[in-house]
């Protein structure tokens, strides 16, 4: 019986786990560039079966483990805003952006222009081209960006986005602020990563599907939960019999 209550529990764990999941990705629904994440688990068998007396084989418990949170890659829907200081990625590329914390990559593509006249991020991090920020003068206009990331204006071309891809980006960690940050180097994307000039990638979750999610999560929570209280009653029931036999 305590087997079967710690297998719920350990149930009950990666349940929440998923939930937070699903939570922080509903919170994003409407963040450019966010990539939501999924939850993975995987069953953990225990070589033996604890406190076994019985006089047969001893028994395998399969209990349940959380085993990672993967990033879903899959590409966002692309939408048109006219603004010139917007671009989206078609691909498995990243931005560059730098940060006080050092260099960090996200799919957010909604760049502004600083006081400094440097291309930065709403929430003001410089965007890294291939030989670092790239800055616009206060007189030039006609600010433009091409597919292939590059910077122009009616003074000519001022830079490229730096746009960088990863060996195993699975391996990338969430940074906060929509970014990403990796141990691993970065890669030049080349032919992986394309720039749609005017246009911002939305979020890739997708609400109908994590809310029904949510609901399951939390169904299956309720349902594991109250076996274990009922696993826990009737181990109670057993203990207080056991203490009256033995009192008879």
């Amino acid at each position: 019986m305590q087997n079967a209550q710690l297998i719920g529990l350990s149930s009950q764990m990666a349940l929440g786990r998923e939930l937070e999941v699903i939570a922080n990705n509903m919170a994003n629904v409407t963040t450019t560039g966010f990539k939501a994440r999924t939850t993975r688990f995987q069953e953990y068998l225990m070589p033996k079966a604890s406190a076994e007396t019985f006089q047969r084989s001893d028994r395998k418990l399969s209990y349940v483990i959380d085993s990672g949170t993967p990033l879903d890659l899959s590409q966002g829907p692309i939408e048109a805003t006219g603004n010139p200081l917007n671009a989206a990625i078609r691909g498995d590329a990243f931005f560059a952006v730098q940060t006080p914390q050092g260099e960090r990559y996200t799919r957010n593509g909604a760049f502004e222009l600083n006081a400094q006249g440097q291309i930065v991020t709403s929430d003001g991090n410089l965007v890294l081209g291939d030989g670092g920020p790239i800055q616009i003068g206060q007189q030039e206009t006609g600010l433009a960006l091409g597919p292939d990331g590059t910077v122009s204006t009616n003074q000519g071309t001022r830079g490229r986005l730096r746009l960088v891809t990863f060996a195993n980006p699975q391996a990338l960690t969430n940074a906060g602020g929509n970014l990403y940050s990796s141990t691993a180097p970065a890669q030049a994307a080349g032919p992986q990563g394309r720039i749609e000039p005017g246009a911002l990638e939305r979020s890739n979750v997708r609400p109908v599907l994590a809310m029904s999610r949510m609901l399951e999560v939390n169904r299956t929570y309720q349902l594991v939960s109250d076996t274990v209280s009922r696993l826990d009653s009737l181990r109670g029931q057993a203990i207080q019999r056991l203490a009256d036999v033995g009192n008879a």
